[in-house]
């Protein structure tokens, strides 16, 4: 029998999908043991021999009902020093709007569309749940400036 602590951790992707006016796909979602509601971006685990950007691709249609026909690697980071797994951030542009695909954990995923510079303010708010996306609004404002 496995637990978390023995069980191997996958990589993970998460996007900043950014429309033609260059607001920021945000989700939101009510988290009762981190103690409320909280933002993220589209993201999650890759899949059995997924790679990062298929798995970027799956998450974002799947939380956020979008494809993207541009996407742009932002970088490649640890998830913690006690783990070999990685975390994939990506900028998706040239969007299209579909339904959101959303399982029944994920059921409450509201999207919303924020401008950059509020989207970056809300992350110094610590507004965000995981580090991951202030980390990826940061580095997709940077390469777009």
């Amino acid at each position: 029998m496995s637990d978390e602590r023995t069980r191997p951790l996958r990589d993970a992707s998460v996007i900043v999908a950014r429309d033609e006016e260059g607001q920021v796909a945000i989700l939101t979602a009510n988290f009762p043991r981190q103690g409320g509601e909280y933002l993220f971006l589209p993201g999650g685990r890759r899949e059995d021999r997924e790679t990062a950007e298929e798995c970027a691709r799956r998450e974002l249609s799947e939380e956020a009902g979008i494809t993207a026909d541009h996407w742009r690697p932002l970088g490649t980071y640890a998830i913690t020093l006690d783990s070999t797994a990685r975390i994939h951030l990506y900028e998706a542009r040239g969007l299209t709007l579909g339904p959101q695909q959303l399982t029944p954990t994920e059921e409450d995923f509201k999207l919303s569309w924020w401008l950059m510079p509020d989207a970056i303010r809300a992350a110094g708010e610590g507004r965000f749940l995981l580090q991951a996306g202030p980390l990826a609004l940061l580095l997709a404002d940077r390469v777009a400036g």
